[in-house]
């Protein structure tokens, strides 16, 4: 039996940060934030028929295997895999401190 594939969700504040991330990018190249806008969406929306392609996130406390995080571009997403989505929780520079989730 073929699974359905899960809805993608973004956390509000994800999607700010992914947007600044973005707009700061494109202030040296917009085809630069093209690019790495492109292979972000692309490897989200590959989550939606394998959420757990990507290893547990090993910055989550207390983590039940359902937190997830993959690099792109030098950007690290954070995820959350439940039995109908996958929220994507934070979009961060991997050279930023890391927040405790």
């Amino acid at each position: 039996m073929v699974k359905k594939p899960l809805r993608i969700v973004w956390d509000k504040k994800a999607l700010k940060e992914l947007e600044a991330i973005l707009e700061y990018i494109s202030k040296e190249s917009k085809s630069g934030a093209r690019i790495v806008k492109t292979a972000i969406l692309e490897t989200i929306k590959s989550l939606k028929k394998q959420p757990y392609i990507f290893n547990a996130d090993a910055l989550k406390d207390n983590n039940d295997n359902n937190y997830r995080a993959f690099i792109v571009y030098s950007y690290r997403i954070s995820y959350k895999v439940t039995a109908e989505e996958v929220i994507i929780l934070r979009v961060r520079h991997t050279s930023r401190e890391p927040l405790p989730h």
